[in-house]
């Protein structure tokens, strides 16, 4: 049975969300109906996810989204792997200003059906939910890669980047009463593998242009992380992490910490509690590497 699946995603600033757009492409499981863009040049990163589209041969719609993050500097302004543009056919042009329309759209096209999956900050999802509060309650559920949630950490460490880059709108997700799974950086980090492994197992085309993206990557380090990816696998795939519920807390108010993730096992999350329910979060607390592996490679 296939899932529906919406991804939001800043592609073009780290491999690892290529790497998740090829995996749910791949996916005979996933049917992938759209696809949004996020933070700095929003339309480079429309133009990167359709490279991976086209080389799968499959129209998914795209558009890119909203650029600057809710009341915090912009971090990210910029889609640096956006470099790889020229060596792949991709579209050009696309829809302006639609992201939360279309998002809408979909959503309600489908109710109770679509897993959001998110890769990046959460600045789209928020706008959705300012401009239309029952369409949480209309999601299956939403499965975020962001947040770090280890408690045997220094605060400054617990920071991520995802939840730094845009902290009020992932404490509006939060607050909303619907269905998320957090995939933190604490357990996405321990999935990874060697430069020189890339290289011999991503031969198939849809990994192609994922192995041109990663080349830059590999002068700062000797591997890759698959964030994402991880993420978007435990919709398909239940045994590849272990999920404990519980309530999910964004540190808005301590400048220098603002963005820090707080887990508390266990406890009610606090938020909007319109008719359709109340917010209900499970963070991942295990994964099984070598399953994972096993499943996305499966795949090529």
């Amino acid at each position: 049975m296939t899932v529906k699946v919406l991804l939001d995603t800043d592609i073009g600033s780290d491999v690892n969300d290529a790497i998740c757009l090829a995996y749910l492409l791949a996916q005979p499981d996933c049917d992938l109906l759209g696809i949004t863009t996020v933070t700095g040049e929003a339309l480079q990163r429309a133009r990167l996810a359709s490279v991976l589209c086209k080389v799968a041969g499959k129209n998914i719609p795209i558009f890119p989204g909203q650029e600057e993050p809710l009341f915090v500097r912009q971090r990210q302004t910029s889609a640096p792997q956006a470099r790889i543009l020229s060596n792949w056919a991709h579209d050009v042009d696309f829809p302006e200003a639609e992201a939360v329309k279309f998002l809408r759209r979909v959503i309600r096209d489908n109710p109770g059906a679509i897993t959001l999956l998110t890769t990046g900050p959460l600045t789209n999802i928020a706008l959705l939910f300012a401009v239309e509060p029952q369409i949480p309650s209309l999601l299956k559920e939403i499965v975020i890669m962001g947040g770090r949630y280890a408690s045997d950490l220094p605060e400054m460490a617990s920071l991520e980047w995802n939840a730094l880059c845009d902290p009020y709108s992932l404490a509006k997700a939060l607050a909303s009463p619907v269905k998320v799974r957090a995939v933190g950086l604490e357990t996405t980090s321990q999935v990874q593998i060697e430069s020189r492994t890339v290289q011999e197992r991503f031969w198939a085309p849809l990994l192609r242009p994922v192995l041109d993206l990663s080349e830059g990557r590999f002068q700062e380090r000797e591997h890759i992380t698959f964030h994402g990816a991880v993420a978007a696998a435990t919709i398909f795939d239940d045994g590849i992490c272990r999920f404990e519920s519980g309530a999910i807390e964004v540190e808005l108010n301590a400048d220098q910490l603002k963005g820090l993730t707080r887990w508390t096992p266990g406890a009610q999350p606090l938020g909007d509690g319109l008719s359709a329910g109340k917010p209900q979060h499970a963070i991942a607390v295990e994964v099984h590497v070598e399953r994972f592996f096993n499943h996305f490679f499966s795949l090529f």
